[in-house]
């Protein structure tokens, strides 16, 4: 647990403070627009899904590149290494990430039936998983750079990502009693329309859980893998404030408080990522948290 104090400690040293405390203040003014007049949810409800990708593709566009402007303006005498190559990461990361926001459809599926609607939902983080791996395996296998894939290293130690998760207990049990919190979870509330009248019920909430939890695969491998392992032969350590700024976007659906804390979170899991060449720890946090918050 210390080791992580330590690696946050000499982050701040590293970095220029106020390249921290603009990108902070500019994602604070996307919460702040989110959460007045709303920018996720304008953009889900799009009825095109084709111009809703493209509207996710080009907001996080200007997320993602603000972040890194404020990381590399112009008068700096740092500059990003390999640009043209850098762009073509940037531009997927985008891309990829607004794949993922929209709702996918499954024709062989007849949406309109109950068990239709409730595998909708579970393949859509599984089958989008499944996208992620194959385009990040095809960069991977074309870069050089990367000596794991994204992160996947062969082994951790669980002792300190176990004691930082068992922190997190008090924190989610108080946010728990929290109205907003439980407007949104547990997310299994979403298939409730199948477990309710089916036996054994246990069995179709596991499944709908499992699938859940893939998703956090998706996430870590992305944000900790892809934009900051990913992203140091560019920029370095430079990588991280805008991955933070990027993923706190994400939770724009989600309460305002968990919204607020996955920007702090985001940089504390990239640092360690930055640090360790590994999302393995990080992921088994986002795993635990996102079951706890399930369970409480």
């Amino acid at each position: 647990m210390i080791i992580f104090f330590q690696y946050l400690k000499d982050y701040f040293r590293a970095i220029a403070l106020k390249k921290f405390w603009i990108t902070a203040l500019f994602t604070a003014l996307l919460i702040f627009i989110n959460y007045t007049s709303g920018i996720e949810n304008p953009i889900k409800n799009i009825s095109y899904w084709y111009i809703s990708l493209l509207t996710f593709f080009l907001f996080y566009v200007f997320v993602f590149g603000v972040a890194y402007m404020i990381q590399f303006p112009g008068s700096s005498n740092e500059v990003i290494a390999d640009k043209n190559i850098f762009i073509k990461f940037f531009l997927l990361a985008a891309f990829l990430f607004a794949s993922k926001m929209i709702h996918w459809q499954f024709p062989f599926l007849n949406q309109y039936s109950n068990w239709g609607k409730y595998w909708s939902i579970i393949l859509q983080l599984p089958v989008k998983l499944l996208f992620f791996l194959i385009v990040l395996f095809l960069v991977w296998e074309n870069d050089r750079h990367q000596k794991t894939f994204w992160g996947f290293t062969k082994s951790f130690d669980v002792r300190p990502y176990a004691l930082i998760l068992l922190c997190m207990v008090p924190l989610i049990a108080l946010a728990s009693t929290q109205p907003d919190f439980q407007q949104t979870y547990p997310k299994l509330k979403m298939v409730y329309f199948i477990t309710q009248h089916e036996h054994p019920s246990w069995f179709w909430k596991l499944i709908y859980e499992i699938s859940y939890g893939l998703d956090f695969v998706s996430i870590e491998l992305f944000f900790r893998g892809f934009l900051v392992i990913g992203f140091i032969r560019f920029a370095g350590i430079n990588s991280i404030l805008p991955m933070a700024a990027f993923y706190c976007t994400i939770h724009f659906g989600k309460p305002l408080g968990e919204c607020i804390s996955s920007f702090f979170g985001g940089l504390a899991l990239g640092v360690i990522a930055y640090r360790t060449r590994s999302i393995l720890g990080g992921l088994m946090v986002h795993l635990g948290i996102a079951w706890l918050m399930e369970n409480f």
